[in-house]
């Protein structure tokens, strides 16, 4: 055994830098590492199951392609799009040829990658209150970051540890928990609250139809209406400080990615909801362009007019190729075909083994849980093609580790 973990350390130091690349901010790096990750770990066979998620990002990808050569844009934008749209298929690549080297330790890998990340974001913030007096929720999120899924999938797993076989300690687990459950807290991400609440209700089985999964979900609905509730009769401030910050954030979530109708003349208005105001223009523009653009969009290079400029990230922008909304981005690119495609890929998550295997079916509950929170993901946050994100390495390694663990179990089954 400890042969074989001294072997797969360098692969696990090269799992860990995949991961933390995308945290840098700067996607040809990241797409760099992963592509040459994917090119020097490739495999002599691969399972139904990734080929089935790999073949739909490569349609995707097709498709969008083929409709460009009847629109022409811009070769900087279409060079540009192939990398965004080819990022959760070289991701999956990545996860699972990675986990192919240390299919004993894969989920013990996840957990040791998510507690260095929290390590990294928790000094981050510690060194921003010391030298730059960061003291509000802002401050703190721009020093240290603005959201992280992988360590909370980290922190489920030590949660659910003794599920997944990981035979960690009390005290060990207790001290993973400790310090991941810290540094996923002090992101004060909605997001990544929701993910580990969609996760955790996975992992217990409460989305599996049944009495008393029914009245566990309703009862959280309703605690969660009752708690919106409060939060907005407190009329939390936009610009307030600390918690009151997160707080008002809270407020605006329910309106904030639906909301039909938006008046660009008001700031507030249009900066509290500008991911709506996306979506509203996409479905303007691409319903103005025909049938044939809504069936199979408007192909790579593709832009979207804002009608105005606005500032993203560091940057003055009218036109934007790639939306907050992950599956509005799919539609603009390849249209209502893509978009069908691309929740065939969720849809896969879903599906369960037929086996008696404790271990193989909470893999399942994970990527039954990963699959619900893929569609809130890609609504407000691209989803797999969120160019700060690692979750499509993540789903590779669940399903590399899946199928290991099927093989494993069929085989013990013949000796017995």
């Amino acid at each position: 055994m400890a042969t074989v973990i001294k072997k797969a350390l360098p692969y696990q130091i090269l799992f860990a830098i995949c991961v933390y690349v995308p945290y840098l901010n700067n996607y040809e790096l990241t797409f760099a590492i992963w592509s040459l990750t994917a090119l020097f770990t490739i495999q002599k066979v691969y399972s139904i199951t990734i080929i089935k998620q790999l073949l739909c990002f490569a349609i995707i990808l097709a498709l969008a392609t083929v409709v460009y050569f009847f629109k022409g844009h811009q070769l900087y934008f279409v060079i540009r799009d192939i990398t965004y749209l080819t990022k959760p298929f070289i991701g999956l690549l990545v996860g699972y040829q990675l986990c192919k080297k240390f299919p004993l330790i894969a989920f013990k890998t996840i957990v040791f990658t998510g507690f260095f990340i929290a390590l990294i974001h928790l000094s981050l913030i510690f060194h921003a209150i010391i030298f730059y007096k960061a003291t509000t929720v802002n401050d703190i999120r721009f020093f240290g970051g603005y959201f992280s899924d992988f360590e909370v999938y980290a922190l489920i797993i030590v949660i659910f540890h003794e599920r997944f076989q990981l035979n960690f300690s009390r005290k060990k687990a207790f001290f993973f928990m400790s310090i991941i459950g810290f540094s996923v807290f002090m992101y004060l991400a909605r997001t990544n609250f929701i993910q580990f609440i969609i996760l955790f209700l996975a992992l217990k089985g409460y989305f599996e139809v049944n009495k008393k999964s029914i009245i566990v979900v309703v009862s959280v609905l309703i605690l969660t209406g009752i708690g919106y509730t409060i939060i907005y009769n407190m009329n939390p401030k936009r610009n307030g400080d600390g918690i009151e910050a997160l707080l008002y954030k809270i407020k605006i979530a329910p309106i904030e990615a639906f909301k039909t109708k938006i008046n660009r003349e008001d700031w507030k208005d249009f900066n509290d909801n500008y991911r709506s105001y996306e979506n509203i223009m996409t479905v303007r523009q691409m319903t103005r362009e025909g049938y044939l653009s809504l069936l199979f969009g408007q192909g790579i290079g593709s832009q979207i007019d804002l009608k105005q400029k606005v500032w993203l990230g560091d940057m003055e922008l009218r036109y934007i190729s790639i939306l907050h909304n992950g599956f509005m981005t799919i539609f603009l690119k390849a249209g209502l075909l893509g978009l069908f495609i691309y929740l065939i890929t969720i849809y896969l998550l879903f599906k369960k083994s037929q086996s008696e295997s404790e271990l193989i079916q909470n893999i399942d509950l994970l990527l039954l849980g990963t699959g619900i929170f893929l569609i809130f993901s890609n609504w407000v946050f691209m989803g797999v093609y969120n160019l700060l994100d690692s979750k499509s390495i993540l789903i590779g390694t669940i399903i590399c580790y899946k199928g290991m663990a099927i093989k494993s179990h069929l085989n013990q089954l013949k000796n017995d």
